[in-house]
């Protein structure tokens, strides 16, 4: 994956959590940047501008936003390790 990859996360939000841990089990390095949840900040308002809401995956300037949306863009990005089975149906179950 690669150059500058963000992810703008809030401590308590399990939404961010699995972003993370993804991220992790992947092995690819990004910057954490804790954001207020009671106060949104003029990055998360750039980035996420529909929703205002984190998490928020910004990817060499480019955002992705929405926690699956986020796992599902790591797993088609970075090949090792997937997330989701290959075979559709059970990626279909994985999802719901």
């Amino acid at each position: 994956m690669a150059e500058e990859l963000l992810l703008f996360g809030a401590w308590g939000s399990h939404y961010c959590r699995r972003v993370e841990m993804a991220l992790k089990l992947k092995g690819i390095e990004y910057k954490y940047i804790e954001e207020d949840i009671t106060n949104k900040s003029p990055s998360r308002l750039k980035y996420n501008p529909v929703h205002k809401m984190i998490p928020v995956l910004i990817y060499n300037g480019t955002p992705v936003a929405e926690s699956l949306v986020n796992l599902e863009y790591i797993d088609e990005t970075s090949k090792d390790h997937p997330i989701l089975p290959k075979h559709p149906y059970e990626r279909a179950n994985a999802r719901f």
